[in-house]
């Protein structure tokens, strides 16, 4: 099942996409469950599942505008420096621990919306990932039971200002700037993705292959960071965990390539989609 957040005649809501349609469960279930967050805390995933079956959908999926697939996440945890090919490409050594950062909601867009590159750099960046939704949260998970702890799977596209991410030892400025990153377009329901190791990742800029991996060429595993992340933070339902981008990056190349404005970039990873979005210069 494939679940999204968006804006349907001007009014926030949420639903199940069939095909090139949406089943709005805002409208059935908001009383209970106002968003999809609560709708994974509440577990009404399922009650969700067997209410749209074989149901029509509500309107065309075309007629929305797209959110974050969760836009009120109490986290956004990313992990840095996680795929073997993109460590190799910076010349960087094998961490013991997963290195991880965090993004603020201001930061990122849903499907179809423009990525904002900012007025002060010209070195930014694509970084397609997969990202899992946190469904049962806790502290100290283990990693025997961490896939246990997963909603669904969605894409992330973690665009990066990297004078600004290099100027510390420190992450956030580079990874945080407004709106520069992309979520979506949908969640998967992990019922449909028992191993997500063998998913396949791509990402595009203008129709180019720039970006191309299996996702088993992590170096921590989804179970390890789970875990991992847990011991330092309660993981809650929603929270979105955002595992790394494989080699291929813009930085890493000579010469570089960065997104500028009227650019398309694209993620796609199989069984999920295709995240989708235009480059715009903030003014």
């Amino acid at each position: 099942m494939k679940l999204a957040s968006y804006v349907y005649r001007g009014e926030e809501s949420y639903g199940v996409v069939v095909g090139d349609g949406i089943i709005d469960l805002g409208r059935r279930l908001g009383s209970d469950f106002p968003d999809l967050r609560s709708l994974i805390e509440g577990a009404g995933v399922d009650e969700a599942r067997e209410m749209v079956r074989g149901a029509p959908a509500d309107f065309a999926a075309s007629l929305v505008d797209w959110l974050p697939v969760i836009p009120n996440a109490d986290k956004y945890i990313c992990v840095g420096l996680n795929y073997k090919a993109h460590i190799n490409e910076l010349g960087r050594k094998m961490e013991d621990h997963p290195t991880l950062f965090l993004r603020m909601p201001s930061s990122h867009v849903g499907h179809l919306q423009p990525i904002i590159r900012p007025k002060v750099s010209e070195k930014f960046d694509y970084e397609g990932e997969l990202a899992l939704i946190i469904g049962k949260g806790g502290r100290y998970i283990s990693e025997d039971k961490a896939m246990e702890c997963i909603a669904g799977y969605t894409i992330y596209n973690d665009g990066s200002i990297r004078d600004y991410q290099r100027h510390t030892q420190q992450y956030t400025p580079g990874k945080n700037f407004w709106r520069s990153g992309a979520f979506g377009p949908h969640m998967v329901t992990a019922d449909e993705i028992p191993d997500p190791r063998k998913l396949r990742l791509q990402t595009r800029l203008n129709g180019t292959v720039l970006q191309d991996t299996l996702i088993d060429d992590l170096l921590f595993t989804i179970p390890q960071i789970i875990a991992y992340a847990s011991i330092f933070t309660p993981l809650m339902p929603g929270d979105v965990i955002i595992t790394g981008t494989p080699g291929g990056v813009g930085g890493a190349r000579n010469p570089p390539i960065w997104m500028k404005p009227g650019d398309t970039v694209e993620v796609e990873i199989d069984k999920i989609g295709v995240l989708r979005n235009p480059v715009a210069q903030e003014i």
